[in-house]
């Protein structure tokens, strides 16, 4: 037995398929196979029921994954004593980003990751906060920025900030920021929204502030980008995340205000794939992206956030 058969059976019990805790390893997928059939071979029993429906641990496998967890801990404990120099945490760490936060975290995350964790070096990913969750759970990605979610069996999240979405017009529109447009207004105008089954969408629809028969929706779509062209070129305004939106109100490109009656709030949350142990390098890339977002938010580089406070994080 050693760690390496040990770190194989816990990521399976964790992923689910042996497929997904390959990608999470590095190694094939028979490297994987052939190291739990070697401790089961080893041990004497079965750790694992094989069905249709991935990976499912048996009694003895249970029994087995929280020792192992225990141990590979205690390991990655003493490795971090003989080594406390941030400078020694080393790796590739993919971190998932929205797409409407992406001016706002990205490059102070770079930088902060670059200043600390010298040998960390990061992937990013972007996109909207469902394909950062679906990647986020099939092991394509470490840690992410989601919204909207709540902890799930196999993703862990902890509520970072709230903020409400805004009214988002041409610049001719002279929305101001310090007053809040109401739906009323809103309808006044032909909508540019995202398409059905869309995070934001999904939102705007449980508010039930569209009229039923959706006569002002000129214009659906997938991308945050077209919202904005279509809006920018007078085809009518939109709602987005001020995050996403921001500089572009900053460099009179369009304006923007806080809706209001009723006013849409999301949570964002950072997302972790659920397990006792995480590696080195993405416990200090998560720790940094948090940074990022809360420094944001104190600075106002984050219009219409803020933070939730420890117990607020507990409580959802």
């Amino acid at each position: 037995m050693d760690l390496k058969q040990l770190a194989a059976v816990v990521t399976v019990a964790d992923a689910g398929s042996v497929t997904k805790a390959a990608r999470l390893l590095h190694l094939v997928q028979p490297a994987v196979t052939r190291q739990i059939r070697t401790l089961e071979d080893e041990l004497g029993v079965t750790l694992f029921e094989r069905t249709r429906h991935g990976m499912v641990l048996t009694a003895a496998g249970d029994k087995l994954v929280a020792r192992a967890r225990r141990a590979i801990n205690e390991v990655e404990r003493a490795r971090a004593e003989l080594h406390p120099d941030p400078g020694g945490v080393t790796g590739t760490v993919t971190v998932g980003i929205l797409e409407s936060v992406v001016d706002i975290v990205l490059q102070p995350l770079a930088a902060a990751v670059a200043d600390r964790y010298p040998g960390i070096g990061l992937r990013v990913l972007c996109g909207y906060s469902g394909h950062l969750q679906q990647w986020l759970d099939d092991g394509d990605i470490d840690v992410s920025l989601l919204y909207g979610l709540a902890s799930t069996q196999s993703l862990a999240v902890t509520p970072i900030l709230r903020e409400r979405l805004w009214a988002v017009g041409p610049p001719h529109a002279e929305l101001d920021a310090s007053q809040p447009v109401s739906w009323d207004e809103m309808l006044r105008h032909p909508l540019v929204l995202p398409i059905a089954g869309h995070g934001l969408r999904e939102l705007i629809d449980q508010a039930d502030v569209l009229p039923m028969h959706q006569s002002a929706v000129v214009a659906e779509t997938n991308s945050m980008v077209v919202q904005k062209q279509l809006v920018q070129a007078g085809r009518g305004w939109t709602v987005l995340p001020a995050a996403g939106v921001a500089a572009d109100v900053a460099a009179g490109r369009l304006s923007g205000a806080p809706l209001g009656a009723p006013e849409i709030v999301r949570t964002v949350v950072l997302g972790l794939q659920r397990g006792s142990w995480m590696p080195p390098p993405v416990q200090a890339v998560a720790v940094q992206l948090t940074g990022v977002v809360r420094a944001a938010v104190v600075a106002g580089r984050w219009p219409s956030a803020t933070l939730l406070t420890d117990s607020e994080s507990a409580s959802r």
